[in-house]
């Protein structure tokens, strides 16, 4: 199910950068390839990883990062709300902007609502009996794997807003949930590798309890790296604000 959805995401993002095309609007090929990128690692966390973890813990973390940051990261990277804006005529655009627009969109979209959801959930599913029900379930495992993807997808968007937004949150707000974020994670593995998931031998848990902690740490960085990027890019003066500086001074 969860493949099935990103698989018409794809189609729907590369007929929105054809679209696009005939229009003569060019859209960067990274992108495009960002989201074939980010779909592939879906698929493979929700297909061949997904059917490992549910008797080997490792390949299940192993799917908690393809699914829940680096996928996401990519999706977020591929900018596809742009890309829909860009496709779709004026009226299509406005409405989509409006729902964008809406409380409900901003309540959940807003960097501690995202972070909120995203750490939350995994606490949950790793303190919790969740995570022995999603591998009795098949209901609660879809479920599961739809929250991580799209918690971990809200929550990269929050942080990076690499799509434009009507309310956009300042950089250095961003900056302290990223890193409540962060820490949390860090805890969270920790918690795992010393308080194993019910049902999960104990060596299990610490293996995948330190992929967990080192393999986000991997992830964790090209976030910071990308967020420091834009932080610096859009507060950098300009050639013209220095030119008019410059000007002043003389």
């Amino acid at each position: 199910m969860v493949g099935g959805a990103v698989v018409c995401f794809l189609a729907a993002y590369l007929w929105g950068v054809t679209w696009a095309a005939r229009r003569r609007r060019r859209w960067p090929a990274w992108r495009t390839a960002s989201a074939v990128a980010g779909v592939i690692l879906v698929l493979v966390a929700v297909g061949p990883v997904g059917v490992a973890g549910h008797h080997d813990f490792v390949a299940h973390m192993w799917g908690h990062l393809l699914l829940g940051m680096l996928a996401p990261l990519l999706l977020v990277l591929s900018a596809p709300v742009t890309c829909a804006l860009r496709a779709l005529p004026v009226s299509g655009a406005r409405r989509l902007s409006a729902v964008l627009g809406s409380v409900p969109v901003r309540v959940v979209t807003h960097p501690v609502t995202a972070a909120t959801l995203n750490i939350g959930g995994l606490w949950l599913l790793y303190t919790t009996p969740l995570h022995g029900w999603m591998h009795s379930s098949t209901a609660v495992h879809v479920l599961v794997h739809a929250h991580v993807l799209l918690a971990g997808w809200v929550f990269a968007a929050s942080i990076l807003q690499a799509d434009p937004t009507r309310h956009p949150v300042g950089h250095p707000a961003r900056a302290v949930v990223l890193v409540a974020f962060l820490a949390l994670h860090a805890i969270l593995a920790k918690h795992v590798y010393a308080h194993p998931p019910l049902g999960v031998p104990a060596i299990e848990a610490q293996e995948g309890a330190q992929l967990m902690y080192y393999g986000g740490d991997y992830i964790d960085l090209v976030l910071i790296v990308l967020f420091c990027l834009d932080w610096y890019r859009r507060s950098a003066p300009t050639t013209s604000t220095r030119g008019r500086r410059a000007a002043g001074v003389a």
